[in-house]
């Protein structure tokens, strides 16, 4: 688990650099690159841009397809009057390990590619000159890592990954890197938690630092003003006529903390909160104690040409999607997105139900994709694995605890919960993670279609319950939507004469289709049966009570592995992966525009 990993900022104690632009890159599939120097830099360099994936800038498959090790280096300048800093380097996204050197200096080793982590440099580096960064990284996939897979060896001797999951294994430095010259003595984490009337608010935090815990604490509004202050290590600070922030309609307070030595500030960070509560209630999702229905998309980071690097101007335009259509919420699907997507969704009043990569935990995937068949949890990975999982799961909370925008935890995807090893998995994880997040936020898992109410073993866990559900697809499909509706209604009914008083989302749900393909009367892969598809779950989700979120498959099309069951990739999305509309769009839009944010509040 990272220390802190509070987002980096300038001001006149810090000072944050981006490293981006073109790094030399080179392929290591000897795996020899240490022996051979590389530490220090190497010879034929490819220029590669980060953020990016390396996957789509090459024209030959070998490269594209490349598994193994791969090196990136950057050369970067630290001037003379960062003498008294700390010198961290912050990479925020690496696939998925990575090994830091700096002027051949090993300084860390991370696994894990969808969340940043630091490395302290100051000792490595030298001032007043030129210096250089090298990471030997490797994107194989292995059973006891997150997401789960293979990695075959061809009879050609090259690598292949094996995915247990359903979307590409973009690889390299996805998001940006930074070069932060702080304090030594720091701050280097922070908490919020809030009780919120019409009247007013309470903001409790807690603040950490490296040294000293004599801190001044001040929160102002949008236009500047001072509302509140307080002083200490943690505190409460007391709004008067608060403005909340709420789903559609947000407002965003700012919170200052300053660590002070003999009267004087020795570091600053200030952030953007947002007041409001967040509870699950009987059946109903509760902001600032009012009941809200989610309706929104799985998603995914995943764009021509960047692969699954952040692009600023991509995400402007789904952000933009969203609130066209009417939509108030999104996951995460299938791993923490970069950190500046929460900062859209906590100005936008998106909600997101935040996923760790926890992805391939199901032998009926891995059996479809890898060519395995067993339960999953009964693998001799799985001691490794949860070390694994349990830590990235501390560190997407150590990371978005702070956001308004978050809803939810959900530690994974599609898991094999209907045997009984998954038990005493899921029993120690929810265990471990259930005092991570200060303000308690819903923690829950996606169930697909074999983990029914019936089957699975592990409905006690989850706070709310997230629905994958492929009728009239992936069974039942065409002509047969029918009978798919009829089984929907009959698995439903179940959870409906149960106990069980939790809401339900269907966070999974769709039919691939081909944008431009119409067919009267409608045939799968048409934009006509899209519709159809669509409209059937509609009349199931308004036909029972307890059903509280509609989130289909996909915002947009996005790029998966090869094979007989994808023509370039997933379709089910709504946008196109260029993010134009295809007709279910206007169908969706028309929905959800008219749908209350409150609907079924008093059911």
């Amino acid at each position: 688990m990272e220390k802190g990993l509070l987002y980096p900022v300038t001001n006149k104690f810090r000072q944050d650099q981006k490293l981006d632009g073109l790094w030399d890159f080179k392929f290591d599939p000897s795996a020899e690159g240490e022996k051979k120097g590389w530490t220090t830099g190497f010879g034929d360099p490819i220029k590669m841009p980060v953020p990016a994936s390396f996957n789509d800038f090459f024209t030959d498959k070998d490269s594209r397809e490349y598994t193994g090790d791969f090196w990136y280096a950057k050369k970067f300048f630290v001037p003379d009057y960062m003498k008294d800093k700390m010198i961290e380097l912050r990479f925020g996204a690496a696939t998925h390990r990575a090994t830091v050197y700096v002027n051949g200096q090993e300084i860390r080793s991370h696994e894990g590619g969808f969340l940043p982590f630091t490395a302290d440099i100051t000792t490595a580096i030298k001032l007043g000159e030129e210096n250089i960064v090298t990471l030997k990284m490797n994107n194989e996939l292995h059973r006891d890592a997150l997401p789960a897979g293979d990695t075959a060896i061809l009879k050609n001797g090259k690598k292949m990954s094996k995915p247990f999951f359903d979307f590409y294994n973009y690889s390299g430095l996805n998001r940006s890197v930074h070069l932060m010259a702080i304090p030594k003595e720091n701050i280097y984490d922070y908490s919020t938690t809030y009780d919120v009337s019409e009247n007013q608010a309470t903001v409790h935090y807690d603040v950490k630092a490296t040294a000293g815990s004599n801190f001044m604490v001040s929160l102002a509004d949008e236009d500047g003003q001072i509302v509140a202050t307080s002083e200490g290590q943690s505190g409460d600070l007391v709004v008067e006529n608060p403005t909340l922030w709420q789903v559609r309609d947000a407002y965003l307070y700012t919170i200052k903390f300053e660590l002070v030595e003999n009267g004087q500030t020795v570091d600053e960070y200030s952030d953007e909160i947002g007041l409001r509560t967040i509870e699950v209630k009987g059946h109903q999702i509760l902001v600032n104690h009012k009941s809200v229905y989610l309706r929104g998309f799985g998603r995914h980071e995943d764009s021509i040409y960047a692969g699954r690097a952040f692009d600023l101007n991509v995400e402007r335009r789904d952000m933009n999607l969203m609130k066209w259509i009417g939509a108030n919420s999104f996951r995460s699907s299938h791993y923490p997105y970069d950190e500046q997507v929460y900062k859209f969704a906590d100005r936008e009043g998106i909600l997101i139900i935040d996923e760790v990569p926890a992805v391939g935990f199901k032998m009926a995937a891995a059996s479809f994709l890898g060519g395995l068949n067993q339960s999953f949890f009964d693998g001799d990975w799985v001691d490794e694995l949860y070390k694994k999982h349990i830590d990235q799961v501390k560190d997407m909370i150590q990371r978005d605890k702070n956001h308004p925008s978050v809803l939810a935890w959900s530690l994974c995807n599609e898991p094999d919960t209907s045997t009984d090893s998954a038990v005493p998995y899921f029993t120690k994880l929810f265990n471990d993670s259930k005092e991570l997040d200060p303000e308690k936020r819903p923690r829950t898992f996606t169930l697909n279609e074999d983990d029914t109410f019936e089957a699975s073993k592990c409905l006690q866990f989850p706070d709310l319950y997230l629905l994958n559900r492929y009728p009239g697809w992936y069974h039942k499909w065409g002509y047969e939507i029918s009978d798919g509706e009829a089984g929907l209604r009959a698995e439903l009914d179940e959870w409906k004469n149960s106990d069980i008083d939790k809401p339900i989302v269907f966070s999974e749900y769709g039919a691939d289709t081909e944008p431009g393909l119409h067919k009267l009367p409608s045939i799968m892969w048409s934009e006509e049966y899209q519709i159809e598809l669509l409209d059937m779950f509609d009349r199931v989700f308004d036909s029972y009570d307890f059903v509280r979120g509609e989130q289909p498959w996909n915002l947009a099309d996005f790029q998966t592995v090869e094979g007989n069951m994808r023509v370039n990739g997933n379709k089910k999305g709504i946008f196109t992966r260029d993010r134009q509309p295809k007709a279910a769009a206007f169908f969706l839009k028309k929905r959800w525009t008219s749908l209350p944010l409150d609907y079924k509040a008093d059911k």
